[in-house]
C-alpha cells in the first residue's frame, strides 16, 4: 500500500540516485499535495538495470523494479542526448558512454567524434521518458519530453549536469550549463515531460 505520512499526504518515490535530477525533478514536481522520496532514502534498493532499447522501456523497467522493492508508487526518468551526426548516439547511452569516466571527459569524447564524423550537422535533442508505476508493476501515467537544439563547439557554463554544458536549445545561444534553473525549466526535454505527468499527480489519490 501507498506509503502516506503522518498528515495523510501520500508519497512517490522519485527513482533516481542522481542528485541533479532529484532536485530539478522536485522543483518541476513542487506545490502539489503529494511528499517526494528519493533512492538515498532507501539505501538498500538494488539497483535496476536500464536494459530497454529506448528511453521510454528504460523508464517503465526502472519506475516498476523501484515500486516493487520500495512497495511506493514510483515516478522514473530516463533521458539523454541524441546526436544526429554521431547516428543518434549516445541515445539511451547517455549515462554510461565512454564507460566510467566523468560528463567532462564524455563531452570532450562527443565533441572529437563529431568532428570524426564525415555528417557536419551539430543538430541534437535531449530526449525524457517518464512513467509512474504502483508497487504491483501497473503503468499509471507515462510521458515524453523533447528538446530540440544543437551541440556547442566546445563546452560553457557551470550549471544543470551532464551534458548540459554542450546543449544550445533552439532559440537560445546560451547553453543549457549557462541557463539559470527558472530558465532551464521552461523549456527542458525534462520540464515538458514533468508538465504531462502532472496532470495525473494534480488528481493523485491513492488508496
Amino acid at each position: 500500500m501507498t506509503q502516506r505520512t503522518s498528515v495523510d499526504k501520500p508519497v512517490i518515490l522519485i527513482a533516481t540516485g542522481n542528485p541533479g535530477k532529484v532536485r530539478e525533478l522536485s522543483g518541476l514536481l513542487g506545490g502539489i499535495e503529494i511528499e517526494f522520496k528519493c533512492l538515498a532514502d532507501f539505501p538498500n534498493v538494488a539497483e535496476v538495470p536500464e536494459t530497454g532499447s529506448t528511453f521510454a522501456e528504460n523508464a517503465r523497467l526502472k519506475a516498476v523494479g523501484y515500486a516493487f522493492q520500495t512497495g511506493i508508487v514510483s515516478l522514473a526518468d530516463d533521458s539523454g542526448l541524441v546526436v544526429d551526426a554521431l547516428g543518434g548516439a549516445p541515445g539511451v547511452l547517455s549515462a554510461r558512454y565512454g564507460g566510467e569516466i566523468g560528463f567532462d571527459r564524455k563531452m570532450e569524447m562527443l565533441l572529437a567524434e563529431m568532428e570524426c564524423a564525415p555528417d557536419k550537422i551539430r543538430s541534437a535533442r535531449f530526449v525524457c521518458a517518464m512513467t509512474i508505476a504502483n508497487e504491483n508493476g501497473e503503468i499509471l501515467a507515462a510521458a515524453e519530453g523533447v528538446c530540440e537544439g544543437r551541440i556547442a563547439e566546445a563546452p560553457r557554463g557551470n550549471g544543470g549536469f551532464g551534458y548540459d554544458p554542450i546543449f544550445v536549445p533552439d532559440g537560445y545561444n546560451n547553453t543549457f550549463g549557462e541557463l539559470n534553473d527558472a530558465e532551464k525549466q521552461q523549456i527542458s526535454h525534462r520540464a515538458r515531460a514533468a508538465a504531462k505527468i502532472m496532470r495525473y499527480l494534480l488528481g493523485f489519490k491513492p488508496l
